[in-house]
């Protein structure tokens, strides 16, 4: 089974897994697919994180592929440029935007090496082969799909670029994706990226040699500094995929793994552990007293988030205590007792990203993998004849020296991604992740609550009306009744409502069952969960 927001590349995970290839190589094939085929939520030139389950060969790892700092970025170069946080603590806005879009907005590319890293080691079938689906796609063609079309005309406000800014901000962007007047090409106007086709051919037939060190690292690098990028050969050169253990805990009945960080898992796992401490199945779903209770516990781990989650090469991340059951205990007594957290932002205000894409593979042997890429929000830059946009990793930083999240050269930054995995009595039993942003970890929370408190199916659960809070205000999908919220605005909430009825990440995973997979794919995206057999997709 495959479970991801785009049918394109689904069915292209579908159809490595029909010629034989592994849960590895349908992973793979499928992320390399999405960069074609919904080229502003991740690309070759982003990064990532995946979570590999291989029972058979005694293997469960994550490969972490995060897209760091250039070795040129400073921890002072922007601090005097700092005018305000977003509202979800998920970037900073800065004088002209340079670490939103342009140039200097982009880290060290890393998703391509890190599928190559993934295949290297896992994979069974031919690179060339399971490259192929993703070069057929951007040769043939696929269309604008509603979900895609939102995105693009989507347009955050106070301080944060929009994404049809993005769309426009080059030449060759603008020729891809946009009409003749600069709008976004319409809901299944047909798309074809023959530019990223060619290096799709080359990486097939090399590797991911020439991206990294040879002719398309440097046409990529002369193009980028010509602009004023921070990116050098030596950035490209020296990059390394990591291949990390997973961090490990538990909730109820469950074994849940998850990543480490600089990645959200141990955000997710906090979280847990406080919500553990209460009778959630004996609570009314997503009542007044449910959203305050989930409310807190995410505002706590927002909290020791900023304050301590960064790069662990970079910082030293307190492990031991976010992830203790002592003082997971304690907060919730702390919240039973009426406590309410309050979450520090520098001139907060602009609105929620929702980018990044992510997908879920089992195959036939009980394989398994989870894995989540991004570009972060797109740079908007494409060096000619490549046809791919680079990521806008630099956004996350904080601008201000001595923090978990500031600017260091080679350092990565924070990410909410968290691709995981449950076992339930020592056997596989959940496999998701979302995108969304800093959102990515409430929803991938809210899908395993419903799942193991209350019972629900994947799809139902994915399906499920979300809230989050990442700072003072309780964020609501548009489907939570009035009703709930005005009681918590009479106890002296803020909330934040928005138009979207699916929202808070779009979680994609699905359940392994005594009668087979049970796929989820978030109605809020294009999302699909196909089965080996093409007839029994949902």
């Amino acid at each position: 089974m495959v479970v991801c927001p785009q049918p394109e590349a689904a069915e292209s995970g579908i159809d490595i897994l029909r010629a034989g290839g592994n849960a590895v190589d349908a992973a793979v094939a499928t992320a390399l697919a999405q960069t074609v085929v919904d080229p502003l939520m991740c690309g070759i030139a982003g990064f990532g994180t995946a979570s590999v389950f291989m029972p058979g060969a005694q293997v469960h790892e994550y490969f972490d592929f995060h897209s760091p700092a250039p070795l040129a970025a400073r921890e002072n170069m922007w601090e005097h440029l700092l005018e305000g946080e977003t509202k979800d603590g998920f970037g900073f806005i800065l004088q002209g935007r340079v670490n939103d879009i342009g140039p200097q907005s982009i880290g060290t590319p890393a998703t391509l090496k890190g599928l190559e890293a993934m295949h290297q080691a896992h994979g069974r079938l031919p690179w060339k082969q399971v490259v192929e689906p993703a070069i057929r796609w951007a040769t043939d063609g696929y269309f604008v799909r509603p979900g895609m079309h939102a995105f693009w005309i989507d347009e955050p406000s106070m301080g944060r670029v929009g994404n049809l800014e993005r769309l426009q901000y080059c030449e060759e962007s603008r020729a891809l994706y946009c009409r003749p007047d600069g709008s976004p090409k319409p809901i299944g106007a047909p798309l074809r990226n023959e530019g990223m086709a060619q290096v799709l051919r080359q990486i097939a037939d090399e590797g991911s040699r020439p991206f990294y060190q040879g002719d398309l690292a440097q046409k990529m690098v002369s193009h980028l500094q010509s602009l004023g990028a921070l990116i050098t050969l030596e950035d490209l050169a020296q990059y390394q995929v990591q291949r990390n253990k997973p961090l490990v805990g538990t909730y109820r009945d469950r074994t849940i793994t998850t990543n480490q960080p600089p990645g959200g898992g141990a955000m997710l796992l906090e979280m847990l552990n406080i919500l553990e401490h209460f009778d959630l199945a004996g609570m009314e779903h997503n009542s007044p007293a449910y959203l305050r209770l989930l409310s807190e516990a995410m505002k706590k781990a927002t909290i020791d988030k900023d304050r301590c989650i960064g790069d662990p090469k970079f910082f030293d991340v307190p492990l031991d205590e976010l992830l203790s059951k002592d003082m997971a205990r304690d907060v919730a007594d702390q919240i039973r007792a009426g406590h309410r957290y309050s979450v520090e932002r520098v001139n907060p205000g602009a609105p929620v990203p929702r980018d990044t894409t992510h997908l879920s593979v089992v195959d036939a042997d009980g394989n398994a993998v989870s894995l989540t890429h991004s570009l972060a929000m797109p740079s908007g830059i494409i060096t000619p004849g490549m046809g791919f946009l680079y990521n806008g990793c630099m956004g996350v930083f904080d601008p201000r020296p001595g923090r978990a999240g500031s600017i260091q050269p080679g350092k990565s930054r924070f990410t909410s991604s968290c691709p995981t995995m449950t076992f339930k009595d020592g056997a596989l039993d959940i496999v998701l992740g979302s995108p969304g942003g800093t959102q990515i970890a409430m929803g991938v929370l809210h899908v395993l609550l419903n799942v193991i408190d209350h019972g629900m199916e994947m799809q139902t659960a994915v399906s499920a009306p979300r809230f989050s809070s990442t700072s003072n205000s309780i964020d609501v999908c548009n489907r939570i009744p009035r009703t709930t919220t005005r009681a918590l605005e009479a106890d002296g909430y803020t909330i934040g409502r928005n138009p979207y009825n699916y929202t808070i990440g779009w979680v994609h995973g699905l359940q392994v069952q005594p009668d087979g997979l049970h796929g989820g794919a978030d109605p809020g995206r294009d999302g699909v969960a196909y089965k080996l057999r093409m007839d029994a997709a949902h």
